[in-house]
């Protein structure tokens, strides 16, 4: 198996932290590259639960989550992915499972590796780990989410 691309979707919780050291190591075995990506939930996707958001008060606190989320990036690839060939952070808006997939086709990644359930879950297994492992071209390494408590 060739792999040059890793895919590392995470939600900067401790659950998808644990995949850290899977990332890290295989991309030194295979020189690969790690794409780091943050999906941002679509603000317009809840107006129908919340209510209208005023489009300039949903574009503040779109450009406020691009911020904050990039600078979360850069502190983890600073500190945990130093010793990488390459790293790419990515960050974009909307269904974090529709837009790993879409990375992964638009980047032609190799593998994803990632938390078997983000920080919301309360299953050892996710919605967002099951829709990638069912509907992604590419092999999905799952790790066991961090346990609470």
């Amino acid at each position: 198996m060739r792999i040059k691309k890793i895919l590392w979707p995470t939600d900067f919780s401790n659950s998808a932290e644990k995949a850290l050291d899977q990332v890290v190591s295989l991309t030194e075995k295979y020189q690969a590259e790690i794409h780091v990506l943050y999906v941002i939930e679509d603000l317009a996707h809840q107006a129908q639960w919340y209510g209208a958001i005023e489009e300039g008060h949903a574009k503040k606190l779109s450009d406020f989550s691009m911020k904050t989320a990039r600078q979360k990036l850069d502190q983890i690839c600073g500190k945990y992915l130093n010793g990488c060939p390459l790293y790419i952070r990515h960050v974009s808006i909307g269904d974090p499972a529709r837009e790993i997939l879409k990375l992964i086709e638009a980047e032609k990644m190799d593998m994803v590796v990632m938390a078997s359930r983000g920080a919301n879950g309360q299953f050892p297994f996710g919605s967002v780990a099951e829709k990638v492992v069912r509907n992604s071209t590419v092999p999905v390494l799952t790790v066991p989410a961090a346990s609470e408590g």
